[in-house]
């Protein structure tokens, strides 16, 4: 099974994009980022479905929401 994350600095752009995904009818939750995954120091991803992962990004973009990375993972 895939995995899909987008990964933000802080706890608060994380919260945003939960808050702005969900009102968007996409299941999502926050997540600390695991180890391997952090660039600077800790960090916040949300985890959703693949399908889900461009209409994310392109929502997340609209509403200005700053995010590090997009990561799939799996088969």
């Amino acid at each position: 099974m895939k995995q899909c994350m987008i990964t933000f600095r802080s706890v608060t752009p994380a919260q945003r994009a939960e808050s702005v995904l969900k009102k968007a009818g996409i299941v999502c939750g926050i997540h600390r980022t695991p180890k391997w995954m952090e660039e600077q120091g800790c960090g916040y991803c949300i985890r959703l479905r693949t399908r889900d992962i461009m209409p994310a990004i392109t929502l997340l973009r609209a509403k200005q929401v700053p995010f590090r990375r997009v990561y799939v993972m799996g088969e």
